[in-house]
């Protein structure tokens, strides 16, 4: 298992994950992005927000970039 991390970019704003979550692969990390993405989006439109034009940055524990995951492309907008 490798550790994870998930840092949402907003346009200029960075929030990093300082956690991260083990997982087995990068695809299993993909898909864990898209799941959260999809819930993310998914509350802000019940909150009346629209569908920004966030992404997940998902790093390993060394700092390697293994997948951007456009919040927009996980719901189908892209």
């Amino acid at each position: 298992m490798a550790k994870y991390f998930f840092h949402i970019r907003r346009n200029d704003v960075f929030e990093e994950d300082l956690e991260g979550i083990d997982l087995a692969s990068p695809e299993q990390a993909r898909e864990e992005a898209v799941a959260a993405a999809r819930e993310i989006v998914a509350e802000g439109i019940r909150r009346g927000d629209p569908a920004d034009g966030a992404t997940f940055e998902i790093m390993t524990e060394e700092g390697s970039l293994v997948a951007t995951v456009p919040f927009r492309s996980a719901v189908g907008l892209e």
